[in-house]
């Protein structure tokens, strides 16, 4: 069930390593601008047919993949975490959610249908919806099974064909995922995977001139590049970029339900969601109740490789990516803006190609810290006190960021001053991190533009047409 991509010679190939070992797991293609050329003449070849059909058809192939793809959980977990690096029980849960996100788009593909109505001056008006066409998906490593759900599956359930490109160091299990749809019936050429540097592939498909939209997900920069290579074609983009999403705890919060979700929401994936807990702010009142409350929790995740038993975290994805984190944590700490509690230190195993780096919870902290003012994509937690409701607002929308944000309070007044008055595309209350498929997902600011999931992700994926008829 294998979905090829483009071939090429061995030596023209990139090596997919796992980060708990350094092992390779697995060669992909360089790919190349010519390979982007030639994938949107076969999948603007192959589009007519897919968009003509009707969506109740079309919604059997995503359920039929999301079948196949429920039966060989385990497999595609396993490469999953070979590939990424986080524990099985995440890879599991995530191989099972991009199931769902098939499912769902499937059950509501055919209820977006077009308009009629009636004037008498005007005589029939109908607007139609219907497919743009070849469009374009680039995706990170950290959830990759996920996000590309949430990019194939409201454009393939519109009637669109998808150009995607993986990230080149997690890249294989989306292939698979990829082979699913094929072997369930999408026609050939629909889905196209294209692999290799973003600088090249990814940069080919934002500013191809007949790829009519592009789905982004990754850091601000490069989500940046790609709105101005899309610009001059007027392409639909969406752009899910970085967060520092803040956790507000009040007083009369569940405190020990909140260290749970704090150290859920900053360490599931080793801290490398976008949507992580990254700044905790905390009633001054049990600032040191649940500051122990965390360390507890902290100390007792199992750090090692996802493929073993009882893990709880795994590694950094990659060497480089470590090293940013602990850059980041020892500026904070030998300018002396912040302790720390926890952690703090990359994890030696002997094998020179892991990437461990130690839960890490860090008091105390100036608003200058570097932990604060940049976004740490790895499993670093700061916390903070505040002793008014005011300072916590004011502090947690003091950044470029508005991608989530969670308020954990009984007191119902504080909820909805807080979800009015918090900058975040997302505010969850008394949890984190949760993203069904049926809500909109996106931020504000330097987080992007757009929203994924939902009704509103397929509405993207299609354009109107109004028709007037005379009686």
């Amino acid at each position: 069930m294998d979905m090829p991509v483009q071939t090429h010679d061995d030596f023209n190939t990139i090596p997919v390593t796992n980060p708990a070992t350094g092992e390779v797991v697995g060669r992909i293609s360089q790919g190349s601008v010519d390979d982007v050329k030639a994938a949107f003449y076969r999948a603007s070849e192959a589009s007519p047919k897919w968009a003509a059909k009707d969506a109740t058809d079309r919604a059997k192939v995503l359920f039929g993949a999301a079948s196949l793809v429920r039966n060989r959980q385990a497999d595609l977990a396993g490469l999953l975490t070979r590939e990424q690096g986080k524990p099985l029980k995440e890879s599991r849960n995530e191989i099972a959610g991009f199931a769902r996100i098939l499912e769902y788009y499937a059950s509501i593909s055919g209820l977006l249908k077009g308009d009629f109505g009636h004037s008498s001056a005007y005589g029939h008006a109908i607007v139609s919806r219907n497919p743009l066409g070849v469009c374009g998906a680039i995706i990170p490593w950290n959830v990759p099974a996920i996000i590309m759900g949430w990019k194939v599956g409201p454009a393939l359930a519109a009637g669109n064909s998808l150009i995607l490109k993986p990230a080149s160091t997690a890249p294989l299990t989306c292939i698979q995922l990829a082979g699913c749809l094929v072997e369930a019936g999408l026609p050939a050429d629909i889905l196209q995977v294209v692999t290799g540097p973003g600088p090249v592939v990814g940069e080919a498909i934002a500013s191809h001139p007949g790829i009519r939209a592009v789905s982004f997900t990754g850091e601000v920069g490069t989500g940046r590049r790609v709105a101005s290579l899309a610009a001059p074609f007027f392409k639909r983009v969406t752009l899910e970029l970085g967060g520092s999403d803040p956790m507000i705890v009040c007083n009369d919060a569940d405190l020990t339900e909140a260290a749970k979700g704090a150290v859920a929401g900053r360490f599931f994936n080793c801290g490398q969601t976008c949507t992580a807990v990254k700044r905790l702010f905390v009633d001054s009142s049990v600032e040191e109740e649940f500051v122990h409350k965390l360390q507890n929790l902290i100390s007792s995740l199992k750090v090692g490789n996802g493929l073993e038993s009882g893990v709880d975290m795994g590694p950094v994805h990659s060497l480089a990516q470590r090293t940013l984190i602990s850059d980041q944590v020892e500026r904070t700490i030998e300018g002396g803006f912040g302790t720390v509690e926890t952690g703090g230190k990359e994890i030696t195993t002997g094998n020179s190609g892991s990437s461990f780096y130690e839960p890490t919870l860090l008091s105390g902290l100036d608003s200058a810290a570097p932990v604060l003012r940049e976004e740490v994509f790895g499993p670093v937690l700061p916390v903070m006190p505040f002793d008014t409701l005011d300072d916590a607002i004011s502090a947690a929308n003091s950044t470029q960021f508005g991608l989530g944000a969670s308020v954990w309070t009984h007191d119902t007044r504080i909820i909805i001053r807080a979800c009015e008055e918090l900058q975040a595309g997302i505010v969850w209350v008394n949890q984190h991190l949760k993203i069904p498929p049926e809500v909109p997902f996106g931020g504000t600011k330097d987080s992007g533009i757009g929203r994924e999931n939902g009704r509103y992700a397929l509405e993207h994926y299609l354009e109107e047409k109004t028709i007037l008829i005379k009686p």
